[in-house]
């Protein structure tokens, strides 16, 4: 059963540009999150899917809602607080959204192509 008085951030353990990333915005985080990848996650108690977790990192907030792609990196820096709380209302504020929206999804369909990514980071397609 997830721990419900902290957030989980579920992110693809098989990839390294994913790993990478998360370890190094977590390298000394400001408040703790529940970190763990989807492959080791009971999904459907979390409130998700394989599908949904293949595609995109999720945030899982504590009242059970999930988030994906950018909008969960936003509730990640939401979360963190302190100077993360800038990146967060970049994130959520038009058009810079829409703008992040759109990165996220260029950089998760070639994050296999990413630094310290592999084939395994490969998003299957649809």
């Amino acid at each position: 059963m997830t721990d419900t008085r902290l957030p989980v951030l579920l992110y693809d353990g098989d990839c390294g540009f994913c790993t990478r990333t998360i370890t190094t915005l977590l390298a000394s985080p400001r408040r703790p999150v529940n970190v763990r990848t989807w492959q080791e996650s009971d999904l459907e108690d979390l409130g998700t899917d394989r599908s949904r977790a293949m595609r995109e990192m999720l945030w899982v907030h504590r009242d059970g809602r999930v988030t994906g792609g950018s909008m969960a990196f936003a509730d990640l820096f939401r979360h963190l607080g302190g100077p993360w709380r800038v990146t967060d209302l970049l994130l959520r504020t038009p058009p810079t959204r829409w703008l992040a929206a759109g990165a996220y999804r260029l950089i998760a369909k070639n994050r296999h192509r990413m630094p310290g990514g592999t084939a395994a980071c490969a998003v299957p397609r649809r």
